[in-house]
């Protein structure tokens, strides 16, 4: 049932769209942008997102002419659309992006108000220069460091699995010894 209103959900978006670009010519809607539907489980009503670039006066203005046209925009969708109930409409302003702008407005000034980056903190290590790194971009000293750490774990290492292994990796090191098989 989910996957059934997630695709009425976007058939709905999709047409709802295409009739505000091909059929209103509303001098009101300006540059509207449909984001989300989201219809009840009983498909009787419908929840339409829609963004507005622009000012405030643009999204007032997009937003009357959306609700003037709601009654034809409903009519159009229930032709294109072969269901058994046609959703009712409702336009609802989707603020998310004027907030997201806002927010990073918001920590824009901040690092210009505190800089860029932050100043490292007593007991913080310096970050590495340049010639730390070879051409690649990878670390010199951690690759080294990996490469011992892991010969220390496989050297210091008693079980490495199926004893019989053990036996013949003893007798290839060690020629004199006897085959205990």
């Amino acid at each position: 049932m989910r996957q059934r209103l997630e695709r009425v959900n976007q058939l709905i978006r999709d047409e709802v769209a295409d009739i505000l670009r091909r059929d209103i010519h509303d001098p009101l809607i300006g540059f509207v942008t449909i984001t989300e539907v989201e219809v009840s489980p009983d498909l009787r009503f419908a929840k339409v997102f829609f963004s507005v670039l622009g000012d405030d006066e643009q999204v007032k203005q997009s937003t009357k002419g959306l609700l003037r046209a709601r009654k034809y925009i409903n009519a159009r969708v229930a032709e294109r659309i072969d269901l058994r109930y046609i959703p009712k409409l409702r336009f609802v302003r989707d603020d998310t992006a004027a907030r997201a702008q806002q927010l990073e407005m918001l920590l824009q000034a901040e690092h210009e108000e505190f800089g860029d980056a932050p100043e490292p903190t007593e007991g913080a290590e310096a970050p590495p220069s340049d010639e730390h790194f070879d051409e690649t971009g990878l670390d010199r000293d951690a690759e080294e460091d990996f490469d011992d750490d892991f010969i220390q774990e496989v050297g210091e290492s008693e079980d490495f699995g199926d004893p019989v292994e053990d036996d013949a990796l003893q007798s290839c090191e060690d020629p004199g010894a006897p085959d205990v098989r």
